[in-house]
């Protein structure tokens, strides 16, 4: 595995802070379904990613994929330009955070909401 792969890896696992089981119970509600930008066929763009993010963390590390690298290194570069956003006023039930949760990472779970 090469050094930026293995970068890749440590940081995705470093800001995606939702198990399986709790992204995918996320991504199952209304709530995770209407935040984000559409993709062009209905569902929003992070609402994808989070599926995605799913798959690669039940995958075995030897055996990921270079696209998931790529999303994983997509995910990590989201996750950082949205976390720098975050809105003065209370984000636990904001669409800042939902969207955040979405792309695997619950805020709320660094910082007391």
């Amino acid at each position: 595995m090469s050094k930026s792969n293995e970068k890749i890896y440590d940081e995705f696992y470093d800001l995606v802070n939702m198990t399986p089981s709790e992204l995918k119970d996320w991504l199952d509600t209304d709530t995770s379904k209407n935040v984000g930008q559409d993709s062009g066929d209905g569902e929003a763009i992070g609402h994808k990613s989070g599926k995605k993010i799913i798959e690669i963390k039940k995958t075995k590390k030897d055996n990921l994929s270079e696209e998931q690298y790529d999303h994983m290194n997509k995910v990590i570069g989201y996750i950082k330009r949205h976390k720098a956003q975050q809105p003065d006023s209370d984000i636990k039930e904001s669409d800042w955070r939902y969207s955040l949760k979405n792309w695997g990472h619950d805020p709320c779970k660094e910082m007391d909401c």
